[in-house]
């Protein structure tokens, strides 16, 4: 006997009574499929903080490059499109009413089909990436819209049976992996339950005032003749765990509301729905099983939905160790609150930097734009700069760090002209000073300059650009790299803290090259620092790295 998920409640990631919908034939779990894998590694934090370690070909990594694509991408207006089109007086609230139709008539479940991918090419854009210095690639499995981006086994909603109709994680893993570079997924679905919840709403004013949108009404039942016949819309949706009251009667009421109930980012699991969670945790290791990424990225505070999120940790890092001979090569992300370090996981930091050297390994993950492809930022030129993402890799890895690096992919699988032209300005700089990057570990100190760094999450914005008079520092072997953010100005590059008699030079320097090049450099070393003269014909607008060797 073959049980369904609703017989399964009662096993790993346990969310208690039966669940709040039906299981459909894409939902039956074989016999044993929910078992954890076998390993030292257990589902709680003590055994994970334990036993874990960052595995060398993360910490030499440095950089990844992400495509955080999806059916969001279609109206090429921003992020978080399939919740903010149901808030009224947001920017894709206005642009879907007037481009698709009223959220009551025309929701985002109409938007999938547009989601084609009809130019996409995977070589191309992983040839790019790798020749701008990436050392791993990571896709987005699914996003908060609940839609998988797999040929998943437990979930209808994906990009196999609808939309693109090809396995696009599939696809990427395989494209990536010909290239030597490493195959991350993020999996953001954890929150659909709470954040889909607006397209359960409705108009508190105007001509459509208390027309419930979409989610209210599609059932099942009412998908007979339509494009999606045979799926249930309430299985994308969430499931109405917490829907709008009748009775309210302004845009402002309604958003106080939003902000009171589903806006607010909870890590546990909806007491409501179990079946969300268990759901949720098999298409998570259905994930993992088929692809055999080597890093996860979640989008959670936490690990999601409590024990379902350390049932799959657990699983993940015994399922590595089968898959690579006993070593362990997994890496999971999360964002811990207020900057914690949490040795069971690589910690990251969304859109924000530290502002000290950390004792284990961490990520921040950031985006030249918006994580959604956002057509309006392309027609203003309001990317980030290749030089401000060059900066900032230096400060993250001079502090033990690595950046991953989100490009938005337009709906059609495409990167728009200035994208590509600031990966490229990106690899020019790697290509000659990635020795100072890749394969290296945190100094003593982390650099010097007056440019202050703050740490956190989401304080990007407020990063004041950095100087040629910044100066980050990494070290690999005997040898001391020291990286002029900036043009170094009359072609000198000081550097005070190798200062004659200082703490920090406690050797004398012996020679000085640029990273990835033999030819020495003229330098002099006083009580000041150490000055070191570049040729003209070395210079770089974005800096450059030396090679220092004989302090170490």
């Amino acid at each position: 006997m073959v049980p369904n998920r609703r017989a399964l409640f009662g096993g790993l990631a346990a969310v208690g009574a039966a669940g709040a919908f039906p299981a459909t034939g894409s939902q039956l779990a074989p016999s044993g499929f929910d078992r954890v894998a076998d390993g030292p590694f257990k589902p709680s934090w003590e055994s994970l903080n334990a036993g874990y370690a960052a595995p060398d070909w993360f910490r030499d990594a440095k950089f990844g490059l992400w495509a955080h694509w999806g059916a969001q991408c279609v109206p090429e207006a921003g992020d978080w499109y399939a919740r903010n089109m149901y808030l009224p007086g947001q920017r894709a609230y206005e642009h879907h009413r007037k481009t698709y139709g009223h959220p009551a008539d025309t929701g985002f479940i109409d938007l999938y089909p547009k989601w084609r991918a009809e130019n996409w090419n995977p070589d191309d854009l992983l040839d790019l990436y790798a020749g701008a210095g990436a050392k791993y690639f990571v896709a987005m499995a699914n996003h908060h819209d609940n839609f998988d981006a797999f040929d998943s086994k437990f979930h209808d909603w994906n990009s196999v049976r609808l939309g693109p109709k090809k396995d696009i994680i599939g696809i990427w893993s395989k494209a990536a992996r010909r290239r030597g570079l490493r195959f991350g997924v993020s999996n953001h679905s954890a929150h659909a339950w709470h954040w889909f919840q607006p397209a359960y709403g409705y108009d508190p004013e105007g001509p459509r005032q208390g027309q419930r949108y979409d989610a209210f009404k599609l059932y099942a039942v009412d998908g007979k003749g339509k494009w999606w016949e045979g799926l249930d819309p309430q299985q994308l949706y969430g499931g109405p765990a917490m829907v709008m009251p009748d009775g309210l009667a302004s845009v402002a009421e309604a958003n106080k509301w939003h902000e009171a109930n589903d806006r607010v980012w909870t890590e546990t699991a909806p007491l409501s729905n179990p079946a969300f969670t268990r759901q949720w945790y098999l298409r998570c290791k259905d994930l993992i099983d088929s692809y055999k990424p080597d890093l996860v990225y979640f989008d959670n505070f936490d690990l999601p939905l409590e024990q379902a999120g350390l049932d799959i940790a657990a699983h993940f890092y015994n399922a590595s160790r089968q898959w690579n001979g006993g070593k362990l090569e997994a890496v999971i992300n999360i964002k811990p609150e207020h900057g914690r370090l949490v040795p069971g996981v690589v910690p990251d930091v969304e859109r924000g930097l530290r502002s000290e050297i950390s004792p284990i390994a961490w990520q921040t993950d950031t985006c030249i734009g918006a994580w959604h492809y956002d057509r309006e930022i392309f027609e203003k030129k309001r990317y980030l700069p290749a030089s401000e993402v060059v900066h900032r890799l230096c400060d993250i890895v001079s502090k033990n760090g690595n950046l991953l690096l989100s490009v938005p992919v337009r709906p059609d699988g495409t990167i728009d002209s200035e994208e590509r032209r600031i990966v490229q300005e990106i690899g020019g700089w790697m290509a000659r000073f990635s020795d100072a990057i890749h394969g290296t570990r945190p100094w003593v100190i982390y650099g010097e300059g007056p440019t202050e760094v703050m740490s956190g999450m989401f304080n990007e914005a407020k990063q004041k650009s950095f100087t040629p008079a910044d100066i980050r520092f990494t070290t690999k072997g005997k040898s001391l790299y020291a990286i002029a953010l900036g043009t170094p100005r009359d072609g000198q590059v000081s550097v005070k803290a190798l200062a004659k008699g200082g703490p920090h030079a406690r050797r004398p320097v012996r020679r000085v090259t640029l990273a990835g090049d033999n030819a020495p450099l003229a330098y002099r070393q006083d009580a000041t620092g150490l000055h070191v003269s570049v040729p003209e014909r070395a210079m770089h607008p974005f800096g450059v790295a030396l090679r220092i060797d004989g302090v170490i």
